[in-house]
């Protein structure tokens, strides 16, 4: 597993909180000798604008969200994890010349300009991980370093505080399915697999080999965008209702309206599967062509119909959505059995920060 979610950490219990660009999402996991548990999984809509591209804009709307999804959730847990996503974090491989930990912090810090878009790195909370040695060069090892602006960081951590919660650990988005994808899915240390998250508002692809990331890669087009082409192709009321569309479909019509739609839908998400696409070529051609054994999608825009498979017709590689449960059971009392397959993608996100310990790695 990467190293790479360290920038905070504290000495609690943790929750994990998915906050999105359209809503949040709670999860606690229940971890012990026999095994983790889901035990409460809740969801809240966000105000359109409380998170621009990955920036809190809104923090009052986001601290009533957060007090919302915790009575809700019937929640008492103070320790929170959450992640960065999309332009508040930046990830960079570089290729350095072989040297220790402490060596390497001191170079980041002092060269920053070099590999990041940072003028002072006093600003920014960093980490990285030291991937291995360069298949090119033995004096050289590769590594990935994470950085955050900590104003950016800052405001997420105020917003929980105001809240009446402490955020304990911000892990990096693109690295959060790695944890949950290493709890479920049995793999060897060759296999690769690509973990997509496609969210309301940025789509994030990590290429995990031997449940390593070996790259990753956010872009800014995401489910909105599908919505959005609905509500104006249907004449939604709302965006609700196109979100709502977009997923379930049509609850009446003919035969003929609703294939329609669903062929439809499919043609709005092409742009995000073309990217998709594009991604995954560029990864195959920088890392020599290496089999893809499977892809994995989450997020709520993964549940459209037909979306995965026609991913995998696009891409030749077997696409299902992420199955959180494969390891990990979850409290029957608290959530509904018959709503599962529709919680499997939704909540993968928050399930994978949910699962985060102190001093884990």
């Amino acid at each position: 597993m990467l190293d790479l979610k360290e920038i905070f950490s504290g000495k609690k219990m943790l929750v994990g909180l998915d906050i999105g660009s359209s809503s949040i999402k709670l999860a606690e996991v229940i971890s012990s000798a026999k095994g983790h548990y889901l035990n409460r999984f809740c969801e809240v809509p966000l105000t359109k604008g409380t998170i621009i591209d990955g920036i809190l804009a809104d923090a009052n709307t986001l601290s009533s969200k957060i007090k919302e999804i915790f009575k809700l959730a019937k929640c008492g847990r103070k320790g929170i994890v959450t992640s960065l996503a999309g332009n508040s974090v930046i990830i960079k491989k570089v290729t350095l010349e072989r040297m220790n930990e402490s060596e390497l912090r001191d170079l980041i810090h002092d060269e920053a300009g070099k590999y990041l878009p940072f003028d002072n790195m006093d600003d920014v909370n960093y980490d990285f991980q030291i991937l291995g040695e360069n298949n090119y060069n033995p004096n050289q090892i590769d590594i990935v370093i994470v950085a955050a602006k900590k104003e950016i960081v800052n405001s997420y951590m105020d917003a929980a505080t105001a809240a009446g919660q402490n955020i304990e650990i911000v892990d990096v988005a693109p690295f959060v399915l790695e944890t949950l994808y290493g709890v479920n899915y049995e793999f060897d240390n060759e296999e690769i697999v690509v973990l997509i998250n496609i969210g309301a508002s940025t789509t994030g692809i990590n290429v995990v080999k031997g449940g390593t990331s070996v790259f990753t890669r956010d872009f800014a087009l995401a489910g909105n965008s599908i919505t959005e082409a609905v509500q104006e192709k249907y004449k939604s009321a709302t965006f609700e209702d196109a979100e709502k569309l977009k997923v379930e479909g049509l609850s009446q019509g003919s035969e003929g309206d609703i294939l329609d739609l669903k062929n439809n839908i499919l043609q709005f998400a092409q742009p995000i599967c073309m990217e998709i696409e594009r991604s995954i070529d560029y990864f195959r051609s920088t890392f020599g062509g290496e089999d893809i054994k499977q892809i994995l999608l989450a997020g709520g825009s993964a549940r459209i119909p037909n979306l995965a498979k026609h991913l995998s017709e696009m891409l030749n590689v077997k696409t299902e959505i992420i199955d959180p449960f494969l390891k990990i059971n979850y409290n029957k009392r608290n959530i509904d059995a018959k709503n599962l397959e529709n919680i499997k993608p939704v909540a993968a996100t928050a399930i994978g920060l949910g699962l985060r310990k102190i001093g884990d790695k």
